[in-house]
């Protein structure tokens, strides 16, 4: 037979448990923002090339493998 400290302990132990895995769940979530929004300024940051102008139609279109 369990007594009621020991009732109250168990209650205890699960409460704190499921309080550990919310708060570990929010800082999962909150860390996973942070790096959405650092991949974003990341991506945002990346320029892209300028125009290459006055060239012939043939240039860049073959990568010389044999130098």
């Amino acid at each position: 037979m369990m007594d009621a400290s020991s009732i109250a302990r168990a209650a205890s132990t699960i409460a704190d448990t499921g309080t550990k895995q919310d708060v570990d769940v929010a800082l999962q979530k909150r860390a996973e923002e942070i790096a959405s929004s650092t991949a974003t300024q990341l991506l945002d940051a990346i320029k892209s090339p300028p125009p290459v102008q006055n060239l012939p139609d043939h240039l860049g279109q073959t990568i010389n493998t044999t130098a």
